[in-house]
Order: structure tokens, then sequence, then C-alpha cells
């Protein structure tokens, strides 16, 4: 091999189901720490690396140590110690990713701060991998709780950073609890003689490397997060998209399913996407970037893998619609947008329980990721006005407009009627999908006003003149009947039964912002919501007109069909089967089982089981 060729996953040696792994986490190629580490650990080398946090560091020692394991052997064989809860815990769901193929691999996080009971729990039922904090390690070692007697490789993460908050000593401890034939791989970013009096007294002649890498984020690409909480992320997404002026746009999630998926709902909604993912063949996958380059597209829904070497100028924005599985990815991520000198935008969807990925982004980055908040609705409706002022200048420059004066004089002499008030009707008409006060359109409705339904937005309609199309993203109004619905002061309920429920990972904010926001209906109209386990019930406005019941039936909520229905308040055969299902919160289920009738038989007697005698109440004598 050339020196300075740069080798392919494929040719280090990994394990096939690590490499199924790094294939559909979306790895192009290993770094320079990563070529040079994984085949010095597969070999059982020890490796004194110094490297920046952020170029691949837990990949380079994850992937080789997984591909040597004994599944079968449920004790630890590898531990990983970290500085901090933050950087375990990334540790530890990055090797969870990346051994995801490797059937019953389990790893424990071990920190301070988090109760000993879930992880004494953890490691009585046997794990293969361990990643902690010195302090808690040296805990559960003196409990006797971790036994490390059948151990192969132990890695000091950030020893320098140990170092610094005074960990050294606990870590010296623990390696002494450790057999004496083992490699001991120790990652720094800097080389300080404690840290190398440590690799002398515990390493074996080992292979040195020193990255002159730098962790691989875009100086020029600002950074935000969205904390997901009580609203529907597309919803949430479909407002961002009103007020970011982005160019073309990449939305990563984390499975080729939900690519197609969000892909369609924004199309629905008036936005130019399309999918991009591993089922699709070369040619989809040429014509989908061709478009995308070409303008005819803004929108890109991906993964991962199926990003892999896309590089177009005109994406503006980075939409992490899912979050990634490690910092790497994350890197990889952003780094689509700001080409070519340009400035570029990451948003980070970001729930509770992926706090401490958004933590260890940003110290692995060394830059701080501003919280955003979703835009009101005064902000989009100032948002669209200026976009309809833009596009009457365009129009004022651009098209020949006295035929349409002479129409327009004409009316105003016939009808007596200003010009302010025929400008206002006209941009009454032309905005009526898209009103520029976003609830205008639910007094339209109100009002038995129903939007044209044949007028699509397209960004490739031509206007009069033959001129290039003002690019416009419309959002198309959702199925509404004519008439009244809910109605004011519609308080009588009907329940629905929808076909999602707590075993799909459903919680009611997902259902109430789904249902509100395909139904464009507000959220105090939508009542009782609850969850069973394959199943849930809710109760919407008596009424509901038959475009929107049918449009509800073909709503994804957690990529479940909901095939929303009446309730009849008959158990399905299924529900026969199993007696029904308990609803989240411990409620009493539906349907229950009406008591049947006792067959006929002889009374026992006395103590036998008859009915006993009670004794006859006296009066209580008087204290």
């Amino acid at each position: 091999m050339a020196k300075n060729e740069t080798p392919s996953f494929s040719r280090l040696g990994l394990a096939a189901p690590v490499l199924k792994a790094i294939d559909e986490v979306g790895y192009e190629a290993p770094t320079s720490i990563q070529a040079n580490a994984i085949p010095a650990l597969l070999a059982r080398r020890d490796l004194l690396g110094q490297a920046q946090t952020g170029t691949g560091k837990t990949a380079a020692f994850a992937l080789p140590l997984l591909s040597l394991l004994d599944l079968k052997l449920r004790q630890p064989q590898f531990l990983v110690l970290t500085p901090t809860r933050e950087l375990a815990i990334q540790v530890a769901e990055a090797m969870q990713t990346y051994a995801r193929h490797l059937k019953g691999f389990h790893v424990v996080p071990i920190y301070g701060g988090q109760g000993i009971e879930t992880q004494l729990r953890q490691l009585r039922r046997g794990v293969h991998a361990v990643v902690g904090t010195p302090g808690r390690i040296r805990d559960h070692l003196g409990r006797k709780t971790l036994k490390l007697d059948r151990l192969s490789a132990v890695v000091l993460d950030e020893a320098d950073e140990m170092l610094r908050m005074g960990f050294l000593e606990e870590v010296e401890e623990i390696l002494q609890h450790t057999p004496g034939e083992k490699q001991v791989a120790l990652f720094s970013a800097t080389m300080p003689p404690a840290i190398m009096e440590v690799a002398r007294r515990y390493q074996r002649d080992p292979v040195e490397f020193r990255s002159e890498e730098k962790t691989a984020t875009v100086s020029t690409v600002s950074q935000r997060y969205w904390r997901v909480a009580g609203v529907n992320k597309l919803h949430a997404l479909t407002l961002m998209l009103e007020v970011e002026d982005f160019d073309a746009m990449l939305v990563f999630v984390r499975t080729k399913v939900v690519t197609a998926e969000l892909a369609e709902k924004l199309e629905a909604r008036g936005f130019a996407a399309a999918p991009l993912n591993g089922d699709m063949n070369q040619a989809m996958r040429e014509r989908t970037v061709e478009r995308l380059k070409g303008g005819r597209l803004d929108i890109v829904v991906a993964t991962d893998v199926a990003a892999r070497g896309l590089h177009v100028e005109r994406i503006s924005h980075v939409v992490n619609f899912d979050m990634p599985y490690d910092v790497e990815s994350y890197v990889h991520r952003i780094g689509r947008t700001a080409r070519a000198g340009r400035e570029g935008k990451a948003i980070l969807f970001v729930s509770q329980r992926e706090r401490n990925m958004l933590y260890a982004i940003e110290r692995a980055t060394g830059q701080s990721i501003e919280p955003m908040q979703l835009p009101s609705r005064g902000d989009i409706a100032r948002r669209r006005v200026v976009q309809f002022q833009q596009a009457i200048t365009e129009v004022i420059e651009e098209q020949d407009l006295d035929f349409f004066e002479e129409v327009l004089e004409g009316y105003r002499q016939e009808h007596s009627t200003g010009l302010p008030k025929i400008a206002a009707a006209l941009a009454f008409l032309v905005q009526r999908e898209r009103p520029l006060l976003p609830a205008q359109r639910a007094r339209q409705d109100r009002a038995g006003r129903q939007p044209p339904t044949d007028r699509r937005p397209s960004t490739d309609r031509q206007p009069p003149g033959g001129q290039q199309p003002v690019r416009r993203r419309q959002a198309t109004p959702r199925p509404r009947a004519e008439g009244q619905w809910p109605g004011p002061g519609n308080t009588v309920m009907e329940r629905y039964r929808i076909e999602v429920g707590r075993d799909h990972g459903v919680q009611a904010g997902n259902i109430l912002g789904a249902i509100s926001n395909e139904a464009d209906l507000e959220g105090r109209h939508v009542g009782r919501i609850k969850i069973f386990d394959a199943f849930s019930f809710v109760d919407l406005p008596k009424g509901m007109p038959r475009e929107i019941r049918r449009h509800l039936k073909t709503l994804r909520i957690c990529g479940q069909k909901i095939r929303l229905k009446l309730d009849s308040g008959l158990k399905s055969s299924s529900e026969r089967r199993t007696g029904g299902s308990r609803p989240l919160g411990g409620g009493e289920p539906r349907y229950r089982k009406k008591p049947g009738k006792k067959k006929p038989g002889k009374k026992k007697s006395g103590a036998a089981g008859g009915k006993k005698k009670r004794k006859p109440r006296g009066k209580k004598p008087m204290r």
C-alpha cells in the first residue's frame, strides 16, 4: 500500500458484522487515526495515540475491539476509562451502534450520579464491555461487584483530561486490578510527563501514533438546536421552513422508511422534496442529485449512508431531524453545507434523552450549539408578507402589465372602487391558499369558503409571458369540506380508534400534534387520548367531514399507519384472544369481560364453605 494511500474499512481486517454496521452508519473512509490504530489493535498490540477529540478516536478503538470479542463469554472483556459521564455515555452508545449486528452484545456505562442498583442489575445480567469514569469503576471494584479477571484490553480515553481532573491515582489503582496479559490503548490530545510515565509502566512496546488532524467541523457553519417537547417534529420542521431563508436543504433521518415518509409529507405541504436512501438504484440517486443541483428540488431527506459523497454547493442548511449516532456522524452531516466558501446553517432536533449526545458534540467540536425557539404566528406572518412584497416587486420589474392595468382601470370606473381596494382583493385571491396571516385560513373555513384545490404550487409552473417562475414555497391546504367543523360551540365528541400504541413508542403529544396538524384542527378541539399497547383512542368533535376522515386514515404516527375509524365498542379478534391491553398510565381497559352466570350446584354448609352467620351486633359498652 502506498504511503499516502487511505485504505477502505473493508481492507483493515474488521469482522463482517462490524463492517456491515459501519456501512449502515455511513462512514466513507477511515480517518488517519483509524487507519493506523485499527490494524495495531487487531494485532493485539498496545497503542499510544495522540489525537484531538472528534477525529474518530471512538471508532479507532471500538471497531477492532468489537471484532475480537468472544460473544459466548458474558464477562467484561474490555474496559474503557473516560474522564466524564457524558463521554462515557457517548462511547457506550457508539459501541452499541457499531455492534448492532453482534447478536447478544451488551455494554454498560458506569458513572457517578446514576443509581448504583441499575448498574448492579446490568452487571449481574452479564456484559461484554464496560465504559466508565475512574471514580465509579473503583467504587465497584471495592464492592467486588465488578470483576476484571477476564479482561483482554483497557482503553484510556482522553488521558490528559483525566490527569487534569485528578483521576490519575484512581486510573493506576484500576490498572492494578487487571490481568497482566492485556492490551493497553492510551489516547490523549497532549502527552505530559505524567501520561508518558503511565504508558511506560503499563504498556509493552506500544505502536505510537500522532495525528495532525483537527476536529473536522466547519467554522462557517452556524449551529442551533431545538429541544423536542410537546409538538410533532414534522410540524416543527414545517414552521422552521416557513421562516428559514434557505436555498437547498439536506434533512437527515435514521432509517430508509422515514426518508420516503417525511419527503412525501413535506411534498404534500408544498415543498419540493424527495428522499435519498440505500434502496434507490444509481440512476434514481443521480436523478435526485441532479434535480437538487439544478434547482428543481429544494429539500432532500436522506440517511447517512445515502448522503455519502454528496457535494452540492446549493445546500445552505442541514437539519438533523433524527439525532446522529455519534459525534463523527454529526461532523460528516454538517460538512455537507458551507461549500465553496459559503456560510451554512445546521439545526439539530434534541429530545430530553438525547441531551448527553448534544453535550458530547459541543465538547468534541469545541463549539457552542445555541438553542432556538419555534417561530411564532407573527414571525410566519412577517415572513410571508416579505415574500409577497418581493414577488410583487419582481413581477413589476419583469412583466408587461399594460393589459392588466387597462382591465383594472375599467373595473374601477365601472364599480366606482378605489385601486387600493382592488389591489387588496387581488392579494386575497393570490394568497388564498397561503394566507399572509396563518390564522386566516381557519377564519375562511369557518365562513364556509373552501380554497380551490386544483392549484397545487409547483416550482416548474411558467407564468404569463414565458418568464422564469418566482419560486414560492406554499402549503397545500388539507382536505376540508364545506360547512362548519368543528363549528362554534361544538362540544359533542366522538371516540375514534387508531392502530398505534405503546408498542410503537407513541406518546399523547405525538397523537395530538399529528392529528391537529393534519386535520387543521386546533389542539383545544382534541379531547381525551387513551393509549394502549397496540392501539389508542382519541376523542374528536362530532361530524368530521368525509375528506378529512379519509385523509387521516392514511396518516402515519411513529411510522405506523393509524387507520382511524369510529370506535364501535366491539372487541377485535386479537383483543378477544389477548384480553385487551392495559392503557398507558395503568388505567382500566375499555373492554371488560361481562360476568357470566354461575352454574347451579349444591351449597356447601358449615366450615366447608357455606356462608358464615354473622354475630348479632350488640351495643358497645360504655367506657
